[in-house]
């Protein structure tokens, strides 16, 4: 065991198999570079995972390192507390709340997608108790959903792995079906699947009683459950139920913000004002920790009345709102709205083409996504949608073929690939992809399909 190898047996890796870990070891990265890796090895790689869904920018750009070198020579560290703030956290939530939907504009900071999670509940949950209706203490999500997995969200993430002896859902976290069509109990027809989407959250608030619901929380697109795309006008949907049941809805973005499905939120393609909106990820382009809880003018109104007389807010973290995080934010505002989102629309219509080209494959059920996130489903049978043996390990064994030829992205526990570029990908990074991904699909099958 080399050295790097014997340290890294001190580091409880997240959502790791620690046993497997142990014995076959880490694989480090010692560089970056526009959308490709190098491990310590001096393995160059092509991500097309966006890290974690979240170097939507690349990595090395030059504006965004000069952000973070120039703050923390002026001032690495300032302090949101008691009224104290810094010039690039203002700037940041003044932008935010001008991209933001309409109706959202006071930003609360965090350092990542689940804290900002946490952040939405508690707001939540503080708004109620505020405005005389402390019995609303119940939060409704979808199957297969990922809300982060800190001690609150992880109930409402609705995959296994995240609940097994973490003693979560909690009694007052539920979940309804996923709108899924290639799965849908209501079949492969959108609007079906749709209908019975409402019906099922209609159903489940009035199980619960509709006064003791506070929000239904959901993703425009569902990531870590399998990139699954929801019909059309589902957020409007959910928006519409929501209002017509008494219930606030929120809008986890933590994946599909910042131009991952084209636009800079996915709330635009269907016009939606969710009263709660969470980011992170994209909004630093990964290069430093940073998340956004973006409440309505209504929430923000009712907690700071609900602190007249001098009582504080009482939440926030040491690092929410960190200047130099917010520096690289505002970084990489500015490379999204001069060229980045503009490329992400163009490339993505490519890469979605491409991509579906795949469905010729005999394992390939399905290939969904919107702009540069995507997920192949792989079936043994594409009349029944058969998936694999989980024995097999298909996806594994696709993305170690992958690897050895110089590509990385995601291998869902249940046969489902999963695919984030960067926005600054080109159509020849895209050829490039779906070359290695056929190859090692075919390596895997022995054959092509049809």
């Amino acid at each position: 065991m080399n050295n790097l190898q014997e340290k890294d047996q001190h580091w409880v890796h997240p959502v790791t198999a620690l046993l497997d870990h142990q014995a076959k070891g880490v694989c480090a990265w010692k560089s970056a570079d526009r959308i490709h890796l190098v491990d310590v090895n001096g393995r160059r790689v092509q991500d097309a995972f966006s890290g974690l869904w979240c170097v939507n920018a690349g990595y090395g750009q030059p504006t965004l390192v000069e952000a973070a070198r120039k703050q923390l020579e002026t001032l690495p560290y300032a302090t949101g507390y008691f009224g104290f703030g810094s010039e690039p956290a203002i700037e940041l939530a003044s932008r935010l709340a001008k991209l933001a939907p309409p109706g959202l504009n006071h930003v609360i900071f965090g350092q990542g997608g689940s804290d900002a999670v946490d952040t939405a509940i508690r707001t939540v949950s503080y708004y109620f108790n505020a405005i005389g209706r402390p019995e609303k203490k119940h939060f409704i999500a979808v199957q297969r959903g990922y809300h982060g997995s800190s001690a609150v969200g992880s109930g409402l993430t609705a995959l296994g792995v995240f609940h097994r002896y973490f003693d979560v859902p909690t009694s007052t976290q539920h979940h309804i079906e996923a709108p899924y069509p290639y799965r849908h109990g209501a079949g492969p027809d959108e609007a079906s699947v749709l209908q019975a989407t409402v019906a099922a959250l209609e159903s489940k608030v009035l199980e619960i009683g509709a006064q003791n619901v506070a929000a239904f929380i959901c993703e425009p697109i569902i990531g870590s459950g399998g990139v699954i795309v929801p019909p059309a006008g589902y957020l409007k949907a959910m928006r519409e139920t929501c209002d017509k049941l008494g219930i606030l809805l929120i809008v986890d973005e933590v994946i599909t913000g910042f131009g991952r499905t084209g636009p800079m939120f996915a709330c635009e393609h269907e016009g939606v004002s969710p009263d709660l909106m969470i980011l992170a990820k994209g909004l630093t382009s990964g290069y430093a920790p940073m998340s956004a809880t973006i409440i309505s003018q209504n929430i923000y109104a009712a907690i700071a009345e609900a602190g007249a007389g001098g009582i504080p807010f009482g939440h926030g973290q040491t690092y929410a709102g960190h200047p130099v995080s917010a520096a690289i934010a505002n970084a990489t505002l500015d490379l999204y709205e001069t060229s980045l989102l503009k490329n992400g629309i163009e490339v993505g219509e490519y890469f979605q083409t491409r991509l579906r080209s795949l469905e010729r494959l005999d394992l390939v059920g399905q290939v969904r996504g919107q702009g540069m996130l995507a997920g192949v489903e792989l079936v043994t049978d594409k009349q029944t949608k058969a998936k694999p043996d989980p024995s097999l390990k298909l996806g594994q064994k696709i993305l170690a073929h992958a690897f050895a030829e110089g590509l990385v992205f995601r291998a869902f526990a249940d046969d489902i690939l999963g695919f984030a570029p960067s926005l600054n990908y080109t159509h020849a990074d895209v050829d490039n992809l779906i070359d290695i991904l056929t190859l090692s699909i075919d390596k895997v099958t022995g054959s092509r399909g049809g």
